[in-house]
């Protein structure tokens, strides 16, 4: 008998997500990325400014989504189509 392995979230086999910003442009682990809107921060009264740098980005099960650090937050769960890469 074969029995098919569980699948995360929507996430399909042997097929490689390819995450973009919002230019189109791909993103990868490790890349640095601008955000192009002011934003603010769910739990905080943080905003963060348009044209703030995130560095060293990691890339999340889910497709529009990275993770990063900020000065002032970390942690911090961002949406692609507010992003640019630096």
């Amino acid at each position: 008998m074969f029995f098919a392995a569980p699948l995360g979230r929507g996430r399909l086999p042997d097929i490689d997500m390819i995450v973009k910003d919002s230019n189109g442009t791909p993103l990868a682990d490790g890349d640095s990325v601008l955000l192009i809107k002011d934003l603010k921060v769910k739990g905080t009264s943080v905003t963060l400014k348009r044209g703030t740098l995130c560095k060293n980005i990691r890339l999340t099960d889910e497709e529009g989504e990275i993770e990063c650090n900020v000065d002032k937050v970390k942690g911090l769960v961002l949406k692609t189509e507010f992003l640019k890469k630096a």
